[in-house]
């Protein structure tokens, strides 16, 4: 056991990877992760495999694809469940005497299935029962039994400017942070411990604390990039979500969006420093990454689910003083896949020997990091993507439309070369695609390839879709008096906006949220502000 690190793995949700002041983007208010990329080491080019929560987080939980954990997409009915079978960096490094402890958002499906780790400390950003949820419970004995919107207002308000329903010694960030330290405070001193503490943050909905919501009002924060060429199905189908009536609300939804990084920044540091007191920072490894980005407007487009950068691409840092020199910066492509091989090397420890893992520890050369692999979904609705330094080629099964990006011209991804009839975009492609196959066939659905190539299926109609999920557990309360003591949605609706007045509930599809509100009360709560 002498002499094995500490293993702290920090995962955010939705933040994509322009989103570090140390990685160059100066908007950025991020003190203490810089810090620890100073002392460690940045990658600029680290992606999720599947860029969407419970696929990514499931693919970093087993170092495998859906083609193994069969999550290609969201899904929370709790017949679909992760295979008994598989094995996860938790259950082998509890074997191996590590002390493996779960806080925060992790989307475990079933939801507080333990997949090795000997505690679980859950929180959820809709959990369906009050009882599952750690934080739930925290919140309800804590002075807010009243709260049905747990993490912000999703109904109406999903990806709108918005305040916290709660203050900042309570947000579920700060709770996150504290729970790890208190689990520091009081571990023995003689196991080592591997913790991942998973911030809901910044997901929306965008629940800022008050004293951090005005954070960028005065910061030039950068405007969303615009597509020259059309966008994929999927895409456009991601457009209404966010429901921006005007430029103003979206630029705002950015400033908080920024906010909910920074504070979880504060809340990393909060960790470190206990770490520090304690002696232990410099025998740990700390990784701090993201299960996905989020579009945020570029391209015109919202949410994840898509082959973008601003989707897919994440940030990563990786602080270890054994093994990474500070302020190291490297640019070969790691990804989700590569977390279980790089603990398990930490800890001195074999991958299991039946799965052909595509990932690789970050310490060891045993993977081709020129090119990164992206997949999503299933049937048409399916993509994969190859991208390396230079270009991006994605495969849409639906339709077989294609896609190429010049990255070195045209960073932003802004211009299909397969629209504007490049003729040098053949070429290239033809390479790309052939890698994409042969990735598909090894790491991901190869069903959908024949004769050594993509089969093109029918392209699917975009739904129409705002998010407009209620909070679950209210409904399955068995006390009446809990019942009581909780607000109505449109209470909860009308604090949330108090102090943000770009936002002109008028404006937004009242129509559409009527099946979860009620629009006379809305109407009212208008015309007061």
């Amino acid at each position: 056991m002498a002499g094995r690190p500490n293993i702290l793995l920090i995962t955010t949700d939705q933040q994509r990877y322009d989103t570090l002041h140390c990685a160059g983007y100066e908007h950025m208010i991020t003190p203490n992760l810089d810090e620890l990329a100073e002392e460690g080491c940045l990658f600029t080019h680290a992606f999720s495999n599947n860029p969407v929560c419970i696929p990514a987080r499931h693919n970093l939980l087993t170092g495998l694809g859906c083609k193994h954990h069969t999550f290609d997409d969201n899904y929370f009915d709790d017949s679909h469940q992760i295979p008994y079978h598989l094995p996860t960096f938790a259950q082998c490094l509890s074997d191996a005497g590590y002390d493996t402890i779960a806080v925060g958002k992790m989307h475990f499906q079933p939801y507080r299935r333990h997949n090795g780790f000997h505690r679980l400390y859950l929180m959820d950003e809709i959990p369906r029962f009050r009882e599952d949820d750690d934080y739930a419970l925290y919140l309800k004995d804590n002075g807010y039994e009243y709260l049905q919107s747990l993490h912000g207002v999703r109904h109406m308000l999903y990806m709108q400017p918005q305040r916290s329903l709660v203050d900042e010694a309570h947000h579920g960030s700060t709770w996150v942070a504290d729970k790890t330290i208190e689990y520091l405070k009081t571990k023995s001193k003689d196991k080592p411990f591997m913790i991942w503490a998973g911030f809901i943050a910044p997901h929306p909905p965008l629940d800022v604390p008050e004293n951090w919501a005005d954070l960028y009002k005065e910061v030039q924060i950068p405007e969303p990039t615009v597509s020259k060429t059309p966008l994929s199905t999927l895409a456009q189908e991601n457009i209404p979500i966010a429901d921006y009536p005007n430029k103003e609300t979206l630029m705002r939804a950015r400033e908080l969006y920024y906010a909910a990084i920074s504070f979880v920044d504060k809340q990393v540091g909060r960790i470190v420093q206990q770490l520090k007191d304690m002696d232990e920072l410099e025998n740990t490894m700390i990784v701090f990454t993201s299960d996905h980005g989020e579009m945020l407007g570029d391209l015109g487009t919202y949410q994840k689910f898509l082959p973008y950068d601003a989707s897919c691409r994440i940030p990563m840092i990786v602080r270890w003083p054994q093994m990474v020199g500070k302020g190291t910066v490297r640019s070969e492509f790691v990804d989700l896949n590569d977390l279980f091989p790089t603990m398990m090397d930490a800890a001195g420890l074999s991958m299991p020997k039946e799965f052909d893992y595509p990932g690789a520890s970050i310490f060891s050369d045993s993977k081709d990091r020129t090119f990164q692999f992206i997949e999503h979904q299933h049937a048409s609705r399916r993509w994969v993507s190859v991208r390396t330094q230079e270009y991006k080629y994605n495969y849409y099964y639906g339709g077989g439309k294609e896609e190429l990006f010049d990255l070195v011209n045209d960073q932003y991804e802004t211009e299909n070369l397969f629209v504007t009839q490049n003729e040098k975009a053949k070429e290239i492609s033809c390479e790309l695609r052939k890698k994409a196959v042969e990735m598909e066939k090894r790491h991901g659905l190869n069903e959908g390839i024949m004769n050594d190539d993509f089969i093109s299926l029918e392209d699917f109609k975009p739904n129409f879709y705002r998010e407009n999920n209620p909070p679950f557990f209210p409904a399955h309360l068995s006390k009446q008096e809990d019942v009581e003591k909780l607000w109505s949605l449109e209470q909860e609706l009308e604090k949330a906006i108090e102090h943000e007045p770009v936002v002109d509930l008028n404006l937004l599809d009242q129509d559409y949220f009527s099946k979860t509100l009620d629009l006379n009360k809305i109407k009212e709560i208008q015309k007061k502000r």
